[in-house]
């Protein structure tokens, strides 16, 4: 579990993030969402230490990440996978290669141990013996798939996910979010994703933390988020005709109970 605590962060003269608590459990996909601009990915980078927050409190199973030293935030850095929104991987590396990397920097282990770990990785997203490959002949599902691999490379407590279905087609998005619910799930993982995609949050959300203007707005789960009547969210949530649609559709079926 990770839990923030009274966060305040500000850049300047400007706040950013204002008294923000939330806890993203264990085992469970936790949503960062809201509009462009209002917070999210600052508060990712505030959690994984590339932000130094004002005040408050991040705790990473009861471990305040905010009070430690630098030998001790590498520690927790190490039990955290990331995910970025573009996948990241090094063009002149092979698959493997790519997915050994994060094994090579931080972990003492032979390179058959090594090996091995990344043959699993690369099995458990459905890639085996793409090995010698290089990121610029897999297509961008398979990319995403890679950076998964990595990701969960050093079997982490904790996984980061920055738009992870962003560039892809609904069908890859829908394989690429069953994916990160099945290693959340598997591996009892602590996973927090920022997304715009209402998709994923329907498909995967555990919960759903939505950000407004810097503050913790709303929080929920995908059934809740649908029934809401916070009219921020649901400006956000109903943004498109397809969405509006739902909406009367589950209001005019509410009406007929």
């Amino acid at each position: 579990m990770i839990e923030v605590k009274h966060v305040n962060k500000s850049f300047g003269k400007t706040q950013v993030l204002n008294d923000i608590s939330a806890s993203f459990d264990k085992g469970k996909i936790n949503l960062i969402i809201g509009q462009s601009g209002h917070g999210k990915t600052v508060l990712a980078k505030c959690i994984v230490g590339l932000h130094e927050v004002d005040s408050g409190e991040i705790l990473f199973d009861g471990r305040d990440f905010c009070k430690m030293n630098r030998v001790e935030r590498t520690a927790i850095r190490q039990e955290i996978g990331m995910l970025f929104q573009g996948s990241a991987l090094f063009d002149s590396m092979t698959v493997e290669e790519n997915v050994m990397f994060p094994l090579i920097m931080f972990k003492k282990m032979t390179k058959k141990e090594m090996l091995d770990r990344v043959n699993f990785c690369l099995d458990r997203v459905n890639l085996a013996g793409r090995n010698n490959l290089f990121p610029s002949e897999c297509s961008g599902g398979m990319q995403k798939r890679i950076g998964i691999a990595r990701a969960i490379a050093m079997n982490p407590k904790y996984l980061f996910c920055d738009e992870p279905n962003s560039g892809l087609d609904p069908k890859t998005a829908i394989l690429i979010d069953n994916l990160i619910r099945e290693i959340t799930y598997e591996y009892q993982i602590t996973t927090v994703a920022i997304t715009h995609d209402m998709n994923s949050v329907m498909e995967i959300g555990d919960n759903v933390l939505f950000i407004h203007n810097g503050v913790n707005w709303w929080t929920g789960n995908k059934n809740s988020i649908i029934t809401t009547e916070n009219p921020e969210v649901t400006s956000f949530v109903y943004a498109s005709e397809f969405m509006k649609e739902i909406k009367d559709s589950i209001t005019e079926k509410n009406k007929n109970k």
